[in-house]
C-alpha cells in the first residue's frame, strides 16, 4: 500500500488565465493498493456519501489511464481510501488533485515503481497525462510541483511549466462559500473572442503579477497586478456573491480575485492588509489562511511513512 498526498491549488490568480497557478497547504491523501478482485473505494471528508465508489471514481479512472499509458496489464482490483480536505467544485483544484493522485499512485504501484515495457513513466509523462485528463495545465502544474507555476502547452500539445518561489510576505487567504460551481458551467460563460486591448491588458498584468508575487510584494503593485479583463466579469452572473465580495475587498485595498473558476475568493494577503479582510466577509464564507505548499504532490511508500 502506498499513500499519495496532493495539495489544493488556485489557478488564474486574476489575470493569468489558464497559465498561472499556486499550490496551497491543504491536502487530500489517497491510500492505494492493488488487489485480486474488485474496485473498492472509501471516502472520508469532502465528497463522503456523494462520490462514486467504483470504476467511476476519478482517482480510479486516472489510475486506469496511467496503467494503459505505461503498457501495464490492468489489475483486476484496486483498493482506495481517500481522505479529502480540498472542497469540491469551489475553484481549489479538487479534480486536478484527484487526477494527479491517481496517476502517481499507478506509477508507484506499477512494475519497479513505474517502469513498464517502454521504460520508466517520467515526470513529464505524468504531467502530460494529468493535463490531458484535466484539459489544461494551470491546476495540474502547481499540484505536481508546488509553489507558484507558469504553465503552457506547446504547438505539439505537450504541457510545460516553470516553478517560482513567492515572496515570504505573501500569505494566501481563501474565502470559501458553501455554494458550488462546476468548472464546465463557468467556462460556458466565456466568449469565444475578446477585444485585443483586453488581451494586451491581461498580458501586462500577468507579467506584473509575477514580479509582485516573487520580488516586490507591495500592496499597490498587487492591486494593479491582480486586475483582469478576460474571465471574471464574464463569469460574474454565475458568481454573484463572489464577484460582490471581490469588489468589496478591492474597494478597501485588498488584492482579491476569484480562485480558478470560483466561487472561492483568493486574497494575496500581506501584513498591511490582513486586518482588512474579515470586516468585508459575511457569515456565509469560511476564512482560511494558507501556507504556500513548497513541494507539490508526493508518494509515501510503506517504509517511509
Amino acid at each position: 500500500m502506498i499513500t499519495v498526498r496532493v495539495p489544493a491549488t488556485s489557478a488564474n490568480l486574476g489575470p493569468g488565465f489558464d497559465a498561472l497557478g499556486l499550490a496551497l497547504g491543504l491536502y487530500d491523501e489517497v491510500e492505494a493498493e492493488l488487489t485480486g478482485d474488485r474496485v473498492q473505494v472509501s471516502v472520508e471528508g469532502e465528497g463522503e456519501g456523494e462520490l462514486d465508489l467504483g470504476e467511476g471514481h476519478l482517482v480510479v479512472r486516472a489510475m486506469r489511464k496511467a496503467f494503459d499509458r505505461m503498457g501495464m496489464e490492468q489489475p483486476p482490483g484496486i483498493r482506495l481510501h481517500c481522505r479529502n480536505r480540498i472542497p469540491h467544485a469551489r475553484g481549489m483544484g479538487s479534480s486536478s488533485a484527484a487526477i494527479v493522485a491517481g496517476v502517481l499512485a499507478a506509477r508507484a504501484l506499477g512494475p519497479a515503481g513505474g517502469s513498464g515495457p517502454g521504460g520508466s513513466f517520467s515526470d513529464g509523462e505524468v504531467f502530460a497525462l494529468a493535463t490531458e485528463m484535466e484539459g489544461h495545465p494551470d491546476n495540474v502544474a502547481p499540484c505536481l510541483a508546488g509553489r507558484l507555476t507558469i504553465s503552457w502547452t506547446d504547438h505539439g500539445g505537450s504541457p510545460h511549466m516553470v516553478k517560482l518561489t513567492p515572496h515570504a510576505r505573501i500569505r494566501p487567504v481563501v474565502l470559501i462559500p458553501s455554494a458550488r460551481l462546476s468548472t464546465e458551467a463557468a467556462r460556458g460563460l466565456l466568449p469565444k473572442e475578446v477585444p485585443h486591448k483586453d488581451a494586451a491588458f491581461n498580458a501586462g498584468r500577468s507579467a506584473l503579477l509575477i514580479a509582485a508575487l516573487t520580488l516586490q510584494p507591495e500592496n499597490s503593485l498587487l492591486m494593479a497586478a491582480t486586475e483582469d479583463r478576460l474571465h471574471q466579469n464574464y463569469r460574474a452572473p454565475a458568481l454573484a456573491g463572489s464577484a460582490d465580495l471581490v469588489e468589496r475587498l478591492r474597494a478597501v485595498g485588498v488584492p482579491a480575485v476569484v480562485s480558478g473558476a470560483g466561487p472561492t475568493v483568493l486574497v494575496f494577503s500581506t501584513p498591511d492588509t490582513q486586518d482588512l479582510i474579515a470586516p468585508e466577509v459575511g457569515n456565509d464564507w469560511h476564512i482560511q489562511q494558507m501556507d504556500v505548499d513548497p513541494d507539490g504532490a508526493n508518494v509515501q511508500f510503506p517504509e517511509t511513512r
